[in-house]
């Protein structure tokens, strides 16, 4: 978001957002929500640490904290997702709903499909412009965005009580088919200070399949770690945009993805890595 608005408003200028808007994205942060978090977050990043413990302080505390009242919480579930079994799923499901309900936050936990990356892009630019192709429905945006975005909306109208059961997903894609999603956006954005157009990368470079056959897997942890290498999230316009999704037939000097990035150096370090994890991309014979 922070690619195509302001999102650091202080506490004024959100409730004047909220006011105008009925709603508003920002940077949490800005505000201080949660102080502790923000540290401990910046210290687990460089680690590579992922507690459940602090990942459920971290998912409830802005949460409550900005008073929210209902909450919808997206767990994707898969092999190389934060959530890697039913058991894990169902285990976390219970701890954040027990949290938030001792706190008085309405919560409805979603398992959803976490075998691969949803959309193309990995990077704020990047997903920015997938968002983008969604709210304008255009030809080209990415499907499984777009069924997760309505699922998510629907349980989220369903639970605060303005969709009646079974419903929600139906009233959440009206609203994205008929513009009225794509017109508060742009409301929303204009109001937090103007939208803007997303970055878009110096350096691009293709990462070409070496052999033929079906894509059956992409690990989410080592593609979001190319991205990080290319230089994603600090420098906005970085990333990784997919060309091609897991089931998918490849042929040799395919591009399966493009690396995004603002310097050189940084290009050069995904690609080391690229070279030396050729499991990102799982391709088996057809």
């Amino acid at each position: 978001m922070e690619t195509m608005a302001p999102v650091d408003l202080d506490t004024t200028a959100i409730r004047r957002v909220v006011e105008r808007e009925d709603g508003c994205i920002v940077w949490g942060g800005s505000v201080r929500l949660s102080p502790a978090d923000d540290i401990l977050i910046r210290v687990e990043r460089v680690l590579d640490l992922d507690a459940e413990g602090q990942m459920i302080a971290s998912v409830l505390s802005k949460k409550i904290a900005a008073g929210s009242t209902h909450l919808v919480l997206d767990l994707p579930l898969g092999p190389t997702a934060k959530v890697r079994t039913p058991e894990a799923a169902e285990r976390l499901s219970r701890a954040l709903s027990s949290v938030a309900d001792h706190f008085g936050l309405k919560t409805t936990c979603i398992v959803s499909d976490g075998t691969q990356p949803v959309g193309r892009g990995i990077g704020p630019a990047l997903e920015a412009h997938d968002v983008l192709a969604v709210l304008q429905n255009a030809p080209q945006a990415p499907l499984d965005l777009r069924e997760r975005a309505i699922s998510l909306a629907g349980a989220l109208l369903e639970l605060a009580g303005l969709a009646s059961g079974g419903n929600g997903a139906g009233q959440a894609a009206s609203t994205l088919d008929d513009g009225r999603a794509w017109a508060k956006f742009q409301r929303i954005c204009e109001a937090q200070g103007g939208m803007r157009s997303p970055p878009v990368a110096r350096h691009r470079r293709p990462l070409m399949s070496s052999q033929d056959g079906k894509l059956q897997s992409i690990d989410n942890r080592k593609i979001a770690k190319l991205a990080k290498l290319a230089g994603a999230p600090d420098d906005k316009a970085a990333g990784v945009e997919l060309h091609t999704r897991a089931g998918a037939l490849v042929q040799v000097g395919e591009p399966l993805c493009t690396v995004h990035a603002e310097a050189t150096g940084e290009l050069a370090y995904a690609f080391d890595y690229a070279r030396s994890n050729d499991d990102i991309f799982g391709i088996v014979e057809p």
